[in-house]
């Protein structure tokens, strides 16, 4: 009897440990940080200890459980920070907070708080996506290629790789009971890999921003109230990079569009990057943005008007460990067209940041670790 009672334990625990084996809990993030030296504040240099420098500082949970027969149940809570004085940007899980089911031949399928297809497509094309980091994104970020916004309220679904080939989209809901349309986004795109080449596209539309819905699919988008009474805004991109040796290559072109009942904005950005590893720790980029923006009555009916930028920026990048590393980066933005840099063409309001010129010139340095 006592040899029966040992054996059935001896089981359970068996199964138990193989069980617990099967599902895991990570804790991740990035920790960025250094001084800056920004010109054209208020007329005046800026010098200060900054925060995501290069990558946003965050940290998050990332599970998974395997559910048997290639199923597994996922989740992430994802939340940004600013090292400089400790506090959240904006609530709690604010980047990413989602749950799903994932099966490598069909694809994925979660729910929650979650990046666009831009972001995800396009945004690994651009410096700002991959090495080139926050100070590096389009005017405004008005592609969202920085992630600068979260989809809320949405369903996404990302299929399996298809010999290179994968694609997905999301549709973010409103929330909002009699109005389906008040405040909702959706996105779709693709992406192709094939040896040293990489292709993406995609397109991201939200509808209702002007509707007062706080609960909706975007809250806090950048452009959102660039124009008056924006009801829509709309941005696609494509691009593709190439990697050759210790080197790699892209080029981009993404479009923004904001709609509103007397208004409309159109941002047109082109970029060309490169990065080039000197050695296995030591690595320098560059890249080049042109953007032109073309408003449409605006400022209470003052007809159309346009601005254009020129935009380059450098980095030297060099890995103490696989983990952490120290940069360098300097990033210029020459304006032209009717106040190009303070936006009032298209009734954009800075937060003081933005440059009290047509100039503005940034030089950084900083560490970053990863865990």
């Amino acid at each position: 009897m006592k040899k029966s009672l040992v054996i059935a334990a001896a089981v359970a625990a068996t199964f138990a440990s193989a069980s617990y084996a099967q599902s895991s809990v990570t804790l991740y993030g990035v920790v960025d940080a250094g001084f800056t030296y920004t010109t054209n504040i208020g007329g005046k240099a800026d010098y200060a200890m900054t925060s995501g420098n290069v990558q946003a500082s965050r940290w998050g949970l990332r599970g998974v459980e395997d559910l048997g027969g290639g199923l597994k149940a996922i989740f992430t809570l994802e939340s940004g920070f600013d090292v400089m004085n400790g506090r959240q940007n904006g609530s709690l899980f604010n980047r990413q907070s989602y749950v799903g089911l994932s099966q490598a031949q069909y694809g994925t399928v979660t729910f929650g708080r979650q990046f666009d297809s831009v972001v995800d497509y396009v945004g690994p094309l651009t410096a700002v996506g991959t090495w080139g980091g926050t100070y590096m994104a389009h005017v405004l970020d008005n592609d969202n290629g920085n992630a600068t916004f979260s989809l809320n309220n949405a369903v996404k679904y990302t299929s399996g790789n298809l010999s290179g080939f994968q694609f997905g989209g999301a549709y973010a809901f409103s929330n909002q009971a009699g109005g389906f349309a008040n405040n909702r986004a959706y996105s779709a795109g693709m992406s192709y890999n094939y040896g040293g080449l990489r292709l993406g596209a995609a397109y991201l539309q939200a509808q209702g921003l002007d509707r007062g819905n706080a609960g909706g699919a975007i809250v806090g988008a950048p452009l959102v109230g660039a124009i008056n009474d924006t009801y829509r805004q709309r941005t696609w991109g494509a691009g593709a990079s190439y990697a050759y040796g210790p080197m790699v290559g892209g080029v981009v072109f993404t479009q923004s569009r904001l709609s509103a009942s007397n208004n409309a904005a159109r941002f047109n950005n082109i970029e060309a990057n490169v990065r080039y590893n000197l050695t296995p720790a030591l690595a320098i980029g560059g890249m080049y943005t042109y953007t032109n923006a073309l408003g449409n009555a605006i400022d209470s009916g003052t007809g159309s008007r346009s601005a254009h930028w020129n935009q380059f920026g450098l980095q030297a990048d060099y890995a103490l460990s696989k983990r952490t590393d120290v940069y360098l980066e300097g990033v210029g933005v020459w304006g032209a067209g009717q106040n190009a840099v303070g936006l009032t063409e298209v009734g954009y309001t800075s937060d003081g940041g933005i440059s009290s010129s047509k100039n503005q010139g940034i030089v950084s340095t900083g560490i970053r670790h990863r865990f």
